[in-house]
Parts: C-alpha cells; structure tokens; sequence
C-alpha cells in the first residue's frame, strides 16, 4: 500500500531540492570559511582587501544561486496530502521542544499504523467471508453433545409478571411510593418518591433497568441531570444479574431507599453533614453508608 503522504509529491523533484539543499549547505559553509581565512597571500594590504572582497562576492552569489534553484524546486515538489483527520494537532509541530516532546512526529505514526490497519483488516475480512463456514454432520453431532443447553432467555418477560415485582417491592418499603405506568405500550415507567425528599424516574425494558433520572422532591424533571443521578446510573452498572432480574430490581431500590435519609446521615469518613454545601450523596453499593463524593475515594 502506498503511503498516504507521499501521494501528491513529485518524488524526481524532492531528490533534485535535497541535492539543491546539500548544495546551498556547502556554499554557506564557503561563506564562512572565507571569513575565516581573512585576506592572505597578497603582499600589499590593497592587495589582500580587493582579493578579499572579490572572494567573498563569489560566495555570496554562489549562495543566492543555490537558494533561488531551492526555492524553484520547492515549488515543483507539491504538497503531501494528509487523508488523515489530524485538524489542529498540526500545531503541535511548533512546538520549541520537539526533540524532548516529538508529539507529532509519533501522533503522525500512530495514523499511519491505524490506516494500514485499517486496509489490512478489511483485506482479511474479505478473504474470511470467501471461506465456507459450514461443519460436517460428524462434527455438529459431537460439538451438540458437548456444549450445554441454552439458557432461556428472560428479556421478555409477561407484563403481569413485572407488575406482581414492583407490586411485590412496593410493599417490602412501606416508605417509598413507587407508581407503575406504561406509556409507550409494554415498556414501563416508575415515578418513585421517597418521602419528602426526593423523586426518582425509573425507566424499565421488561424487568431490566434502563435508565434512572433522580430529582429533589420539588424540583424540575426536565433540568439538568445531579450527583445523585450520576451515583444511581452507577449503581445500576453495578446490580446484574441477567438470569434474576427481579433480584436486580429489589437490590436497586434498597440502594436507593437508603437516600431517604440524605440530610441526616453524617459521612461516615469526615463526619460532616455538609460538605462545600452538598450532603453526603454517594451510597455504599454493599454496605449502604452515606459518603461525601470526594471521601469515598
């Protein structure tokens, strides 16, 4: 595969501007080299200066011939073209300490890697879908023997079923009020209130849970998303259990009846009720404690 920055350059022209800059390199050295020398080898002093001035001229034009056949072949060598989306991390070449930090020259790598990987991956690809995936009777017979049932699956789940769990949790918290609806056909909705202190959506596909939005008591459904909500989407990637969703679900709302108690539990690390006026809002998933969100680091 060619490489992507090289389309575009006129590779003849590249080779001639890299003699051209080998060329200018060695007339600029010339430069010094004869102010190095100074005026010798002339008897007089008039002598010396003359030839001195006269050499140093050559030099000097022979400079400015090296650097306008640069800049000619410059313009004949074209632009790299980038394929790769780099945007602003062009800028990262500015950098004034590129030998200690070499960002782009290794971000430049990482997009020339990713895109050949990208090629081969497809030319595999495309080589494994010739290929015939089917199995001998022989060998779906013995494979059948020793791999286990399948499982039921429990995504979907009778409507009735869902309504008897939340029935059933409903009444284990005697606290909460937990009100069940279905506005979109089979998928349901819990607006579950813990007292006077808040009011938490629950959002259900069959037994498994969603999403959750947690609001105060009186405040809007429709603002901004809090701590509690980002604390409650976590507890839900930390209850599951596929095979027994309606344990995840009891497990859920113990966790969050424990916010019942949101301004008068102390955080068991600092012991402060508040802190930079917020209550402990974080909720231990195994033990139920209430914590600042920075104590519970």
């Amino acid at each position: 595969m060619a490489d992507p920055l090289s389309v575009g350059v006129n590779l003849e022209a590249f080779s001639q501007a890299i003699s051209a800059i080998q060329a200018l390199r060695s007339s600029v050295s010339r430069v010094f080299d004869c102010l190095k020398d100074g005026m010798r080898n002339k008897e007089t002093l008039e002598g010396r200066e003359k030839a001195f001035i006269a050499h140093f001229q050559d030099n000097l034009h022979s400079v400015n011939r090296d650097l306008n056949e640069l800049e000619r072949l410059s313009n004949l060598v074209g632009k790299p073209s980038e394929n790769h989306p780099l945007h602003n991390s062009g800028l990262l070449s500015l950098d004034p300490v590129q030998d200690k930090t070499p960002l782009y020259s290794q971000l430049l790598q990482a997009y020339k890697w990713s895109n050949k990987l990208q090629y081969h991956a497809g030319l595999a690809s495309g080589l494994l879908n010739q290929q015939s995936l089917k199995r001998s009777a022989n060998q779906m017979g013995v494979s059948a023997k020793r791999r286990p049932k399948a499982q039921p699956t429990t995504l979907v789940l009778p409507p009735q079923y869902v309504d008897d769990v939340i029935s059933r949790i409903d009444r284990m918290f005697p606290e909460m009020s937990i009100q069940l609806s279905r506005p979109n056909g089979t998928s349901a909705m819990l607006l579950v209130t813990l007292g006077k202190v808040l009011k938490v959506i629950v959002v259900m596909r069959s037994l498994f849970i969603d999403r959750t939005i947690v609001k105060g008591y009186n405040e809007n459904v429709y603002t901004e998303d809090g701590k509690v909500t980002d604390h409650a989407t976590t507890a839900l990637l930390h209850y599951q259990l596929p095979q027994m969703p309606d344990v995840v679900v009891r497990s859920f709302m113990t966790w969050l009846r424990s916010y019942m108690k949101l301004f008068q539990a102390p955080c068991q690390r600092c012991g402060r009720f508040l802190q930079d006026g917020l209550p402990p809002t974080w909720r231990d998933f195994r033990t139920l404690e209430a914590f600042h969100d920075t104590c519970r680091q």
